[in-house]
């Protein structure tokens, strides 16, 4: 039993943690998926048209969740400069008739 009655909450936060992280994951797969299409298909990894469509829509739906709009602006560019680089490796790897990173 909590001593101080925060255990429900902290359960509640678990399991969006749990999900956050499996979301997260899924992410990055379509995103390998997306390389490996680029690679085959000879399209540059870098799209900033597309770059700049997925951060006005995640700022957007950002402020409908209610996040201050600081934080999903840095999460924003934290998970494209993860995502792209995660491309650019696996683009090398593949490029250099290696075995994906």
């Amino acid at each position: 039993m909590s001593e101080n009655g925060l255990e429900p909450y902290r359960r509640r936060l678990d399991g969006l943690d749990d999900e956050i992280a499996r979301l997260l994951g899924e992410r990055f797969e379509v995103c390998r998926e997306i390389a490996r299409y680029k690679r085959t298909h000879a399209i540059p990894m870098m799209q900033p048209h597309r770059v700049d469509a997925v951060r006005e829509r995640y700022l957007a739906r950002g402020e409908e969740a209610r996040l201050p709009a600081e934080f999903a602006a840095d999460l924003f560019e934290l998970l494209i400069a993860a995502t792209c680089k995660e491309e650019d490796e696996l683009i090398a790897a593949l490029d250099a008739g290696g075995e994906e990173p």
